[in-house]
């Protein structure tokens, strides 16, 4: 597995990420809003995925944010990918490419309520990654609970 910018043609892979999360997120494979978001991460160089030797996506990451405040976006990694280092090495990267502290970086995920948050590991997923429950978030297009979980940047 590498982790590089995306590209133009990862785009496919993207959806492909999108359609499986659908259910926790509402509509993204079909939504021209979604498309939108991620070819402008594309085009600022603020995109990334995780892909294998034969360039199959197996996750990617949406960042954005400046000094001192920065945003994971949107990260998926793909249900059968999930548990093996994808997502650990999005995160990783972009902190490489784009942190610089001190500040911090913020991610909304499920709410502690949320049938998601088990089922997906997000929330156990940042705690590994040196992230903490912070404030509530709006909640998200499907009415399900969301938390903002914050990492303090040094």
């Amino acid at each position: 597995m590498i982790v590089r910018l995306a590209q133009e043609q990862d785009l496919p892979g993207f959806l492909d990420l999108a359609g499986e999360v659908e259910q926790w997120f509402g509509p993204m494979v079909g939504d021209s809003g979604f498309h939108s978001a991620v070819n402008k991460h594309i085009r600022r160089s603020t995109a990334l995925v995780a892909a294998s030797p034969g360039s199959d996506v197996l996750g990617g990451l949406l960042f954005g944010g400046k000094a001192p405040t920065y945003h994971v976006h949107w990260l998926v990694v793909s249900e059968r990918e999930r548990g093996k280092g994808a997502g650990r090495a999005l995160v990783e990267e972009a902190a490489r490419r784009w942190i610089q502290g001190p500040g911090s970086t913020e991610v909304v995920t499920f709410g502690v309520d949320h049938p998601g948050a088990v089922a997906s590991g997000a929330r156990v997923f940042y705690e590994r990654l040196g992230f903490a429950p912070a404030e509530s978030a709006d909640p998200g297009p499907e009415g399900g609970s969301r938390q903002i979980y914050r990492r303090v940047v040094t």
